[in-house]
């Protein structure tokens, strides 16, 4: 028979799959708890939120607050890495209960001496949890509950707040119940805040024809920073195949002096482990790294589990690769894209053991060398357990480790990676471009249970994805794309300097690059200065100094009368920065529209004196009404307003 109980807790929220896997959030965030909860009868209920970090031997308490139809709610701060393990606990508080039936006892003018007896019992179960003057204060009550003398100023005593405030804070917990155990994972501020640029460092020369270096790298570190990024991403470093290398524009037979993909990884040279020699030294790459450390950049290196036809791991670890009848490892494919340059790793490998160690290896080498920051190349095509294995191995030794997934892939495998433990995804947001379609996705992932488990980074482009909408655009809708990723998302990224050069040259009829870089080296003049590089710049430095834009699920859209126009309001927690801000879906034509503001939400009233301060002109301008005008060009397409009340 089990211990009796009366509590009856019905759900608990969040919890990702009924808490098989742990929701997710950064320092100093707030964990919100719903729970339904209900007992038999009419009693009073009290409700907790039990929580405390891994390395904490006692829990901490904060107490939940009844909203309305059973649904309770409380929240606590997570205040350091790792992870916190929460639960709500719930018992019929009996003291409070016996106030509440006192109380509507005296209101009935019923004599209540037996109760104030059974009240004096209350009070002594708690006499020893209290502090010194609550409990002279109730060991006065406790006499005059047994005085029936004193019995008018003993039913004014049983209903104040003080004796509820005391009942309240120190409850008698018999026959509690506690829900299942759950976990946040508590990750560094950079997890849900980050600017990424991405650049291959062999294009990076000053020299024309000119295989770039580290050393190359170095130069433009103060390029990037300038432009207020803060991760500086490279595509693979290592050795690149030389069997079936790749030529320009993806053809299948390279020719002399092509450079192949830098994702067809190991050769003669080494694997995973290793240096392109072209790049530089190991020495030289962990300059890199420290020179970046010192302009306020992390680098994120390129992690791709897959190997050129004469990669190392080939010829002295056979086991990992499926080898056919013929003696041939069919190459990598995703129709209808062909990868020759490729061998899949063989993941149902007998040897899979070795094969998730060495995996394991490459990466903890890598950290060791300074890196905290993965983007992780084609993960849905490796096994779920694996990742879960592998991020969970790196976390516990290296907790300020990030993991992007790139993966644009269905839905539910996108989610599925990141409830396995990776801190960021790709999104579907370079392919949203309508006002349906984009508040349609944000919602998704803001509203939705996504909001507590997988952090979205919106890339307007990628070596992988000439988007349609960029080919042949202008630089007008080259700044829309940036802004709405930058406001939408708080993390966010870009692949340069294709995208700040407008470089949109495609092949014929499908999303991929004209003379793409992943085939190539591409010389750039990387001095050029533009309007939407300024711009670029602009935005990201209103992202570092506004905490609404430093997070992505606080967004509510707001009704403006023209589908070209989009207007959304967000906000930090305790709304001390609130950001107003409207973009224009036309990049040829002016809009103008009448937007509604949030009133309710700012906290004051209508006619009350709103200073939008647009954070990109400096323009300041007073608005005091629900509806306010508003007008757009395709010069500067956007509004980001900061609202001073």
């Amino acid at each position: 028979m089990q211990d009796q109980k009366r509590v009856i807790i019905d759900y608990v929220s969040p919890s990702v799959n009924c808490g098989e896997f742990y929701i997710k959030r950064v320092v100093n965030e707030i964990v919100n708890i719903d729970a339904h909860l209900m007992a038999d009868g009419h009693d009073v209920l009290g409700a907790s939120v039990l929580y405390k970090h891994e390395k904490d031997k006692t829990w901490k308490e904060t107490r939940m607050a009844l909203l309305s139809n059973d649904e309770w709610q409380a929240s606590f701060t997570v205040e350091k890495q790792g992870f916190y393990t929460y639960k709500v606990q719930a018992w019929v508080d009996y003291a409070l209960n016996w106030r509440y039936g006192l109380i509507r006892k005296i209101n009935d003018n019923q004599h209540v001496f037996s109760e104030l007896l059974e009240g004096a019992e209350y009070i002594e179960a708690i006499l020893n949890k209290v502090t010194a003057d609550d409990k002279a204060y109730l060991l006065r009550l406790h006499k005059l509950f047994k005085n029936e003398d004193d019995y008018g100023e003993a039913i004014t005593e049983a209903t104040t707040e003080r004796l509820y405030q005391i009942f309240f804070k120190n409850p008698v917990k018999q026959f509690d119940n506690s829900s299942k155990d759950y976990q946040v994972y508590v990750d560094r501020n950079k997890a849900r805040f980050s600017t990424w640029y991405e650049f291959f460092p062999r294009s990076a020369s000053e020299k024309e024809g000119v295989h770039g270096t580290f050393k190359d790298c170095e130069r433009l570190l103060p390029r990037v920073k300038n432009m207020g990024f803060d991760v500086v991403y490279l595509p693979p470093i290592h050795p690149i195949g030389e069997v079936h290398r790749k030529g320009k524009n993806n053809t299948t037979k390279a020719k002399d002096g092509d450079v192949g993909s830098t994702w067809g990884v190991g050769s003669q040279y080494g694997g995973h482990k290793d240096i392109h020699p072209q790049l530089g030294t190991l020495d030289d790459f962990k300059s890199l790294i420290k020179k970046a450390k010192d302009n306020g950049l992390e680098i994120a290196m390129d992690y791709a589990l897959q190997a050129a036809p004469d990669h190392p791991w080939v010829k002295d670890h056979p086991k990992w690769f499926k080898w056919r009848p013929d003696g041939t490892v069919q190459y990598a494919e995703n129709p209808p894209k062909k990868y020759q340059d490729i061998l899949p790793i063989y993941w149902e490998s007998e040897d899979y053991k070795n094969l998730w160690n060495e995996c394991l290896d490459v990466m903890m080498y890598w950290i060791n060398c300074g890196i905290n920051i993965f983007r992780v190349d084609n993960p849905h095509t490796k096994p779920f357990y694996f990742w879960n294995w592998i991020i969970t191995e790196v976390k516990a030794k290296h907790p300020d480790v990030i993991f992007l997934a790139e993966a644009f892939t269905a839905p539910k495998v996108m989610q599925q990676l990141a409830k396995n433990g990776y801190t960021q995804s790709y999104t579907y947001f370079t392919w949203r471009e309508s006002k349906h379609e984009l508040i349609a996705y944000i919602e998704e992932l803001t509203t939705s249970e996504l909001k507590e488990y997988m952090q979205p980074n919106f890339w307007p482009n990628t070596p992988d994805i000439n988007p349609y909408h960029l080919q042949g655009a202008n630089e007008s809708k080259h700044i829309q794309r940036y802004a709405l990723a930058a406001t939408l998302s708080s993390s966010i990224g870009i692949y340069g300097p294709v995208f700040e050069y407008m470089l949109s040259s495609s092949l014929l009829g499908k999303e991929e690059y004209l003379n793409s870089e992943k085939f190539q080296i591409t010389h750039y003049d990387w001095d050029i200065k533009s309007k939407l590089i300024t711009i670029i710049a602009k935005i990201n430095y209103i992202r570092h100094n506004n905490p609404a834009l430093q997070q992505t699920n606080n967004i509510k859209f707001c009704h403006i009368e023209n589908d070209n126009l989009m207007a959304f309001y967000k906000w930090n927690d305790d709304r001390t920065n609130q950001i107003f801000v409207i973009i224009s879906l036309d990049a040829h034509n002016s809009q103008q529209g009448t937007v509604q503001v949030p009133l309710h939400d700012i906290g004051v009233h209508h006619g009350h004196n709103l200073e939008m301060h647009d954070l990109i002109t400096d323009s300041r301008y007073n608005w005091n009404s629900e509806w306010c005008f508003v007008e757009l060009h395709p010069t500067m397409p956007f509004h980001i307003f900061k609202i001073n009340k």
